[in-house]
């Protein structure tokens, strides 16, 4: 420390530094707690997401429907979205109900 400048007036300098660094940080917070109470909101008013239907088909020339799916299931591969009702008559017709997410239950096929 320089024999020039008083500690005092030095450590008085400190403090105002660190009380606006203080009071940037207050800024950054109340930021990102108006951030997230906006986040927030839009959640809660975003309708819940309906999961419609899938249908798995094979590869090649043979592409034919083999397995349907609710459309957020995670064993679906090689999937088309399909409507209810289309789903339904596949289901009918012998393409088998996914047994993870049993669709056939979702749609109230089963007895």
């Amino acid at each position: 420390m320089s024999d020039s400048v008083p500690r005092l007036e030095l450590l008085r300098f400190l403090r105002r530094v660190q009380q606006q660094q203080l009071q940037q940080t207050d800024r950054w917070i109340a930021q990102e707690e108006q951030r997230a109470a906006t986040a927030g909101r839009a959640e809660r008013t975003r309708p819940p997401k309906d999961p419609g239907f899938v249908v798995s088909h094979g590869i090649g020339e043979d592409r034919r429907p083999f397995e349907v799916h609710v459309g957020d299931c995670r064993m679906a591969k090689r999937t088309k979205p399909v409507p209810p009702i289309e789903a339904r008559r596949l289901l009918t017709e012998n393409v088998e109900a996914c047994q993870f997410c049993r669709p056939d239950s979702e749609l109230g096929m089963l007895e």
